[in-house]
């Protein structure tokens, strides 16, 4: 509406211009032309004329003669008005040309053009911000591939140097076959676990994803996955503490909502503190449910809260490969979440950090 009140506005000077002109023409016209004109009959021009032998010529014609002059002045004014306005035609294209330009010279147009300016800065901004996140988002996906590889050679060289010495070591003492074997199939499961980033970064895509919608226990669901983090919970020295409100229903796809669930304990397991406690949260209140986890561990900064949800973008690299991290967890459950149509936001202080989210409640009979 806004915009359409600023085009009116252009509009309107534009046609006030125009008839300014027409006047100013017809103004013209009747103060010079047909003053001259009248002038030609007058003694000292007729005399010319009659010696000339265009006095006849002038006198039967003079409706004529006034009339092609007023058309001429009038195309000459047309001329210029349109010339004006062509050349705010080219100014514009120019100006569109502009656009496409990544720099950040911003584009000047006429102060008539203000809006069209306007406009056009807008659009050139958010094309060169568009190009900056997909440079940075390209870049963060060669450097994980980068990481990857290098870690994949790791644990295989160990795999490989382990497997050696058992085969080679006929004489070895069973606890040490058994401690060699036990740090092989450590070392592969690493090696299984970045395969699997690999292949979660190839088929990351959710644009065209369908949801399967049902009714789910989202009480069930939660208590259910505090249960099956107990073992990492455990090996981490952590605890989770819960505080689920009976009854909570949503309506979604509970494979995928327990994806991003998944996701987001899974996150706070990886970078808590030992000895510290996760605290589950889930309420109602009036139409949206929340669901919040809260871990106490290294704060993110608050100019990074918002590229966490990126794909492909790690906080750290050194946390991240040590956790096997491939900066696709939080951004893939904050489209999951978006496509059930509720919010994610998070948040970080030096005394926890804390994920919510937030879904829509279904309705109340």
């Amino acid at each position: 509406m806004k915009n359409k009140h600023v085009f009116s506005s252009l509009t309107l000077r534009m046609t006030v211009r125009v008839i300014v002109v027409i006047f100013v023409v017809v103004a013209l016209f009747f103060l010079g032309v047909a003053l001259l004109v009248d002038w030609l009959f007058e003694d000292v021009a007729a005399n010319v004329l009659a010696s000339l032998g265009w006095y006849a010529f002038f006198r039967d014609n003079k409706t004529l003669i006034l009339a092609v002059c007023f058309l001429a002045v009038l195309l000459l004014a047309v001329y210029l008005v349109i010339r004006r306005y062509s050349q705010y035609l080219i100014d514009i294209s120019e100006a569109i040309d502009q656009v496409q330009d990544n720099n950040a010279t911003p584009i000047v147009l006429q102060s008539d053009l203000a809006p069209f300016e306007l406009q056009l800065n807008h659009l050139k901004n958010a094309l060169r911000q568009r190009e900056y996140e997909a440079r940075e988002s390209e870049q963060r996906k060669d450097d994980l591939v980068v990481y990857l590889a290098h870690d994949l050679k790791t644990p295989l060289t160990s795999v490989i140097g382990y497997l050696t010495l058992l085969t080679d070591g006929e004489e070895l003492p069973p606890d040490l076959r058994k401690k060699y074997l036990g740090i092989t199939l450590a070392k592969a499961e690493r090696l299984e676990e970045l395969i699997n980033e690999f292949f979660e970064i190839t088929r990351f895509s959710l644009q065209g994803i369908q949801l399967e919608m049902s009714q789910v226990n989202l009480t069930l669901m939660l208590e259910q996955l505090a249960d099956e983090f107990y073992p990492l919970l455990a090996e981490k020295e952590l605890t989770c503490l819960t505080n689920i409100a009976p009854g909570l229903t949503v309506r979604a796809d509970s494979d995928k909502l327990a994806r991003v669930f998944d996701n987001l304990l899974r996150n706070a397991v990886n970078y808590s503190r030992a000895g510290t406690a996760i605290c589950l949260d889930a309420a109602r209140t009036g139409d949206t449910i929340t669901v919040s986890f809260r871990n106490v561990g290294d704060p993110i900064p608050s100019h990074k809260l918002d590229s966490i949800f990126e794909k492909f973008y790690r906080l750290d690299s050194a946390r991240s490969q040590k956790t096997g991290g491939a900066g696709l967890g939080l951004a893939i459950a904050k489209q999951l979440v978006e496509l059930h149509g509720g919010t994610i936001r998070a948040e970080s202080n030096p005394a926890y950090t804390q994920f919510t989210v937030t879904l829509k409640a279904p309705v109340q009979v």
